[in-house]
């Protein structure tokens, strides 16, 4: 059993050649009510779900992955079979292991670009979900700072920045997506998977490839969601303004209640996980 936490060691999935570290966590006791796939975002892994996904796993079966580029899927052959981690291979990549763990309709709970692949996955790749909670999601336009156009320029200059220059600029990019500070030992976990020489190059490689062109489609497609649906906003979100919730909760069919999490940012699954972790499990409790 995994410490609290953290997660468990990876099973590692070979989908289409490509090697991605998955994580299970299960009920100590009896059988699970159900499946819970959980999906991160950037420049995080599973192990930001790891709080919640622990009271999660009470009473369901949690699924977790580290997309291709990220966290223990971050790949470690030559620069030129690395494989390509753009939003719309992640959304294949998405469908592809629902149906690797023979999964029919599960809940999925998304954040951040995870989002757009778990959106994309039902919308576009025919993933059938019992329900998704969408948590300070990328999917709607305006997304994409600065930052991310001068990395698409430059990535070679960016990959080759000296270890602790680069160190020092994930540290900084990861505290701005929080309304207050994480503590150390938070934010080491979040920036190690980025300090190899390996996850310095997938750090750019990422970032270069997301593409707002590539969530249009799933922006189009909002209004054909085939499943219950809440979305969650941290209130002072510095990356995705509070007001995309609304909208985005607008272009969804039917009722779609709006959780926002006061005085959090951008990572609500470590800023406030306790209140976080207890909405999911009255959501998981309504839709069954």
């Amino acid at each position: 059993m995994s410490p609290p936490g953290r997660l468990p060691a990876p099973r590692y999935v070979d989908l289409d050649g490509v090697r991605i570290a998955t994580y299970v966590l299960e009920p100590s006791r009896g059988e699970p009510v159900g499946d819970v796939v959980l999906c991160h975002g950037t420049p995080w892994s599973a192990a930001v779900w790891a709080p919640v996904a622990h009271t999660l796993a009470a009473t369901h079966r949690v699924l977790l992955w580290d997309m291709p580029g990220y966290g223990a899927s971050i790949p470690t052959g030559p620069p030129g079979q690395d494989p390509v981690v753009d939003l719309e291979a992640q959304r294949r990549r998405l469908a592809a292991l629902l149906r690797h763990w023979d999964l029919r309709a599960p809940h999925v709970v998304a954040h951040d670009v995870g989002g757009a692949v778990a959106l994309g996955a039902h919308l576009l790749e025919g993933s059938v979900l019992a329900s998704l909670y969408l948590l300070d999601v990328v999917t709607l336009d305006p997304w994409g700072s600065p930052f991310f156009r001068l990395v698409a320029t430059h990535e070679d200059v960016f990959a080759a920045l000296p270890g602790t220059l680069h160190a020092a600029l994930v540290r900084e990019y990861v505290a701005g997506a929080v309304a207050g500070s994480l503590d150390a030992r938070q934010v080491d976990e979040l920036v190690a998977p980025w300090t190899t020489p390996h996850g310095q190059r997938a750090f750019y490689a990422q970032v270069a490839q997301l593409d707002p062109a590539h969530t249009r489609p799933v922006a189009e497609r909002l209004g054909r969601t085939r499943c219950p649906v809440r979305v969650g906003w941290g209130e002072h979100d510095p990356w995705i303004p509070l007001a995309q919730a609304t909208e985005l909760a607008h272009r969804l069919p039917g009722t779609v209640d709006v959780l926002t999490v006061d005085g959090a940012g951008h990572l609500v699954p470590l800023e406030a996980p306790d209140l976080l972790a207890a909405d999911l499990r009255r959501w998981l409790d309504q839709v069954g």
